[in-house]
């Protein structure tokens, strides 16, 4: 790889061509917050305390035109105010106390056990099996089903979402075009709008019939609302999990001491969670809108200005975290920021973190090594961090 002291946030090939931890490290000693020329251009926040102070700062700085930084330069979410994400108060608050009820206790008990056999089931397939792809093979399937499972989305139809969801926010292709994410996202809203407007005939037991029939503030969600907000929990759930598996298998491979301090015990595996969210940080960025004019870093932030906080950034930044190019699994505090902080936190955080652990524990308990067998194939996204494929053999 390259190191460049400029790149250009808009291009995916930027972040799999270039050393961005090197530019991320020269950003937060020389530019910590400055303007990013485009059409139109937007704020690039890098600091850890900025960024903190960004994502606590909902009123002023608005989730409603989208959260990403490609959705945002092309016009605006066209979910902003419907789907939790890009919704800000008092309708985010009623959103977000809806959809906590999609990961109660009594719907995660029973999910968490399905993570833990599922996944342990996988890991033990193929080890001692010579060379495979983990990514495929593994990582697309437990975060999926998770989500499956959780919504009782039929199996048949797990596959297909998959595929689409993929393609939403990312490609293994450098070429790809950007029709197919946004056909893609429809694919998956379009689903949901089915499968909801069914669940609402015949309501069952499960998540989907529970956002399906639910009233939140003044009345009921539209069948849109409903099938957004479904759509939510895959688009959280299964890419962000994915990529983090699929980094935490890569990075133990390429440091041994620290596989073996998970396996022997001396380093916890909820402390090796934390390490491995902070260490992949999926979701690189995350992006508002100026409500007003404000100060972000010693910088004069325009109403109407796009500004972008950049997890990957302040997820290494020294002034909080020491050493952080030094993957550690027993580091503490580990204050990172990949779940989100503040009103837009991570609703399913835990469940995230569930499935990590029960990857690094099925791991310990059924492999002893873990070698790369060849190029792991990066994902072309200025939003997603990670990888497609990862050739491995589990010994």
């Amino acid at each position: 790889m390259t190191i460049r002291t400029e790149l250009d946030l808009t291009d995916a090939t930027s972040f799999a061509r270039n050393d961005v931890h090197e530019f991320w490290r020269d950003v937060r000693k020389s530019r910590p917050v400055y303007w990013h020329d485009g059409d139109p251009g937007f704020w690039v926040v890098a600091r850890h305390a900025d960024v903190l102070a960004c994502y606590a700062d909902a009123r002023g700085l608005s989730s409603a035109r989208g959260t990403v930084l490609d959705v945002l330069l092309s016009g605006g979410d066209s979910a902003g105010g419907k789907m939790l994400a890009v919704t800000d108060r008092p309708r985010h608050r009623e959103l977000r106390t809806l959809m906590l009820r999609a990961f109660s206790p009594r719907v995660l008990g029973a999910v968490e056990d399905r993570v833990r056999e599922r996944t342990s089931r996988l890991v033990r397939s193929f080890t001692g099996k010579g060379e495979f792809d983990f990514a495929a093979e593994i990582a697309d399937h437990i975060p999926m089903n998770t989500i499956g499972d959780l919504l009782s989305i039929p199996e048949a139809d797990r596959e297909k979402l998959l595929r689409w969801n993929k393609l939403a926010l990312s490609s293994a292709d450098e070429t790809a075009d950007r029709l197919d994410s946004l056909e893609a996202r429809n694919e998956i809203v379009g689903y949901f709008m089915d499968l909801v407007r069914y669940r609402r005939d015949h309501p069952g037991d499960d998540v989907v019939s529970m956002i399906a029939t639910a009233e939140a503030g003044d009345g009921p969600l539209t069948l849109e609302e409903a099938a957004l907000n479904c759509y939510s929990l895959v688009l959280g759930g299964d890419e962000s999990s994915r990529v983090s598996a699929i980094c935490a298998v890569k990075t133990l491979a390429e440091h041994p001491a620290q596989w073996r301090a998970l396996r022997d015990g001396s380093a916890g595996v909820d402390s090796a969670v934390e390490e491995v969210l902070r260490w992949a940080t999926p979701a690189m960025h995350f992006a508002r809108t100026a409500v007003q004019d404000r100060e972000i870093g010693g910088r004069r932030v325009r109403a109407g200005d796009i500004v972008t906080l950049w997890n990957t950034s302040a997820n290494n930044d020294e002034e909080v975290f020491d050493r952080p190019r030094r993957f550690d699994l027993t580091r503490s505090p580990n204050k990172h920021v990949s779940l989100g902080h503040g009103p837009h936190f991570c609703v399913g955080a835990f469940l995230g973190r569930a499935e990590l652990r029960a990857l690094l524990n099925a791991l310990t308990e059924s492999v002893t090594g873990i070698e790369v067998c060849g190029r792991p194939g990066p994902i072309y996204s200025n939003f997603l961090n990670g990888y497609d494929s990862l050739p491995v053999a589990f010994h």
